[in-house]
């Protein structure tokens, strides 16, 4: 089973994330928090992680710098309500694999999980 973790400080989407993941085989695991998030990458490196950009503990860039030290083979897709090209150049530049952007359709957001797992 293929592994994703959410990293978002919206209930909403962590839920959405996993409705529409689950049904079509992944396990989903969620943290509300880049700090949790980053605690739960110290027990197990997710082959990939869904992460917000804007969070009240730490902001998405942060947590992807920590993510690219600790897990070296996750692929990070950005998830932001946020967007400017400046903060998607800057994301890919650290390693981000994709950003999408709030609010998504399901179909986006299984196009983008399943393009990550298939490169």
């Amino acid at each position: 089973m293929k592994k994703i973790l959410v990293i978002d400080d919206e209930d909403i989407i962590r839920i959405s994330c996993e409705r529409v993941l689950a049904p079509h085989g992944y396990q989903v695991s969620v943290a509300a928090s880049g700090m949790a998030g980053l605690e739960l990458l110290e027990k197990e490196c997710f082959p990939l992680i869904l992460l917000d950009l804007k969070m009240p503990d730490m902001d998405g860039i942060e947590v992807l710098k920590e993510i690219k030290k600790r897990c070296l083979d996750a692929k990070v897709i950005m998830v932001t309500g946020y967007s400017t090209v400046e903060t998607a150049v800057k994301a890919l530049k650290l390693g981000a694999f994709n950003y999408i952007e709030k609010p998504f359709a399901p179909d986006t957001l299984l196009d983008a999980v399943r393009e990550a797992f298939n490169t």
